[in-house]
């Protein structure tokens, strides 16, 4: 599957999220579902998808998202899913029931064209982070957009106050090379935890009402499922997981066992708590 359309100034996130990036979250798609349940849950609530409405989710991943929203919507709506990612595409196009008003595009957000004035609504759950530009793909979603249409995502505010990124980074740290540095305006999980860059990107898209708010999370590690699903799920999953993949066995096996040694002390039952910090925010299309 290749992609309609790519800036060239997202190529290197093309080509992670349909390599190694995309692989691991198509085949780990059900943790990673109900990892960020919570999140999804509380966005989903806040964008407030009314029957009948056509809906855009930018970074879309393998459609959680899309679909309980296309639910929403359903039977005169639609919901889109948009996503840089072959691998997730697919995956999502294969959950999609043939009843369901949802479909799925291969496209980069920052280029691809919507059909003017239809967009109702645009979502994203931890999509919109990646993008070297986002100002460029912002304003290009909403070209599409009617006038008022609402955007609403949930991204991460800083790392430290995400203990589901620290607890398993620091436990990996001795085991692997240090990621690369990125500086504050890189394209990864954490280039929205500042709010004012958040609020100066979508200004200068075009967008008016900006609002912030801060959410905490408590998620879940294991998902219910023991300590063994926790190692598994925090050393696949964000940052730790990029660190962590190309090492030789014997060191991803010793960096399982320091992840066990410090996620065995959370556990409450089956599951591993931990904390999340997250910035939901709105905007709307000027009338």
């Amino acid at each position: 599957m290749s992609l309609e359309k790519l800036h060239a100034s997202n190529a290197d996130q093309a080509d992670y999220w349909n390599g190694p990036g995309g692989a691991v979250w198509t085949e780990h798609q059900d943790w990673h579902d109900a990892f960020l349940q919570p999140v999804a849950e509380r966005l989903i609530a806040a964008a407030d998808a009314r029957s009948g409405e056509y809906v855009v989710d930018i970074g879309c991943g393998c459609g959680a998202t899309t679909l309980e929203i296309a639910q929403r919507v359903a039977p005169e709506g639609e919901a889109l899913g948009v996503d840089v990612s072959g691998p997730m595409v697919r995956r999502a196009r294969q959950r999609t029931p043939e009843d369901l008003p949802a479909r799925f595009v291969h496209a980069d957000a920052t280029v691809y064209e919507l059909p003017p004035g239809n967009i109702d609504l645009v979502v994203s759950r931890f999509g919109v982070m990646f993008f070297a530009d986002p100002a460029h793909a912002f304003a290009n979603v909403r070209s599409g957009m009617k006038p008022g249409g609402r955007v609403v995502f949930a991204c991460w505010r800083e790392a430290r106050a995400n203990e589901w990124a620290i607890v398993p980074l620091r436990a990996a740290r001795g085991h692997a090379p240090p990621l690369p540095e990125t500086g504050p305006e890189d394209p990864g999980p954490f280039a929205f935890a500042d709010q004012g860059r958040v609020r100066r990107i979508l200004g200068e898209a075009g967008f008016v009402d900006v609002d912030l708010q801060p959410e905490d999370f408590e998620l879940d590690f294991a998902i219910g499922r023991g300590l063994d699903s926790a190692v598994a799920g925090a050393m696949t999953h964000g940052p730790t997981g990029r660190m962590l993949r190309d090492l030789p066995e014997a060191a991803r096996t010793a960096a399982a066992e320091s992840m066990r040694a410090a996620l065995a002390p959370r556990m409450v039952g089956d599951r591993a708590p931990v904390g999340a910090a997250v910035w939901m925010v709105s905007a709307r299309n000027p009338a």
